[in-house]
């Protein structure tokens, strides 16, 4: 029998799944569909230039709407760390990709904190090392902010 807490761990980690699919599709407007209305993604370790957080449907929008353009990526490794808040997912997952412009190799680590809400993302924390991404994209952080947003 599966309690409460139990399906609502299994909706938040099955939309964290969807979150990694889709943005290995390129789908980025039924990735942006994961968030609340409100919802909030946070870089930490963002470079200068780089956003700190990027707020609200159609910020997400702008802000990944040109991922597929840059990245061919594919998610592995996922992990999940089961937490005391059912709703709350923590997951460390590998990328393996290309950067498209350049062709250098994308393989990043994450570690990901990830609050939901009836199976909806309200905010999501990306501890990513951000010069994996640059060496990808370019020579220098303005290559890799260049390449998000407008």
């Amino acid at each position: 029998m599966t309690t409460g807490t139990e399906t609502v761990r299994a909706r938040a980690q099955r939309t964290f799944r969807d979150h990694l699919d889709l943005l290995s599709a390129g789908r980025i407007p039924e990735w942006v569909d994961l968030f609340t209305e409100d919802g909030v993604l946070e870089f930490p370790y963002g470079p200068k230039g780089y956003p700190r957080e990027v707020r609200g449907k159609a910020e997400l929008h702008a802000y990944m709407k040109n991922f597929p353009e840059h990245f061919q990526v594919e998610f592995t490794d996922l992990r999940f760390h089961e937490t005391t808040d059912p709703a709350l997912v923590v997951a460390e997952f590998r990328s393996r990709g290309t950067a498209r412009a350049t062709g250098r190799p994308y393989e990043q680590t994450y570690i990901s904190l990830v609050w939901t809400e009836d199976g909806r993302i309200s905010r999501y924390v990306d501890y990513w090392n951000p010069l994996v991404a640059i060496e990808a994209l370019g020579e220098d952080a303005d290559d890799m902010v260049a390449a998000f947003g407008d």
